[in-house]
């Protein structure tokens, strides 16, 4: 990332970030990430090439999955991707938080964020806003 100059961690992060107030995150990030980089024409081809595939992999494989799943060792691999996927997911998920929790100020709030979204159900762009509130008021107040 910060090796081949096309993003800087901070920004990654607060692409995933922009991406989570939205439906559809990986899209809204990969737009995120085209306008960094290019402009509007770059975040328009991001979109595109994120979303395009996609839409047609579903549409040709969507038919066929009901099927697959009747059938018990495709059943069992595709449950082996789902896994993967979640471990994919997962490992991501550390790397960032890796990235994105640096003091004791930002464990704090997402110790409090973790807490909101898998105890009380709280919505993520509720935790965004929740998130940017309080490092503003702590870089005010520091």
């Amino acid at each position: 990332m910060d090796r081949l100059g096309w993003l800087t961690e901070q920004q990654l992060v607060d692409a995933v970030a922009a991406g989570q107030v939205t439906p559809g995150p990986l899209l809204s990030t990969a737009t995120f990430i085209g306008y960094i980089l290019g402009s509007w024409p770059s975040a328009l081809l991001a979109t595109v090439g994120v979303f395009l595939p996609s839409f047609v992999f579903v549409a040709v494989t969507g038919p066929l999955i009901p099927r697959l799943r009747r059938l018990p060792w495709t059943a069992a691999l595709l449950d082996g991707v789902s896994v993967a996927a979640l471990a994919l997911m997962a490992g991501v998920t550390w790397q960032l938080g890796r990235a994105a929790i640096v003091d004791v100020p930002t464990a704090v709030l997402a110790l409090v964020g973790a807490i909101l979204l898998l105890r009380l159900r709280v919505n993520s762009a509720w935790l965004v806003l929740l998130g940017a509130a309080s490092s503003f008021l702590i870089k005010v107040a520091g």
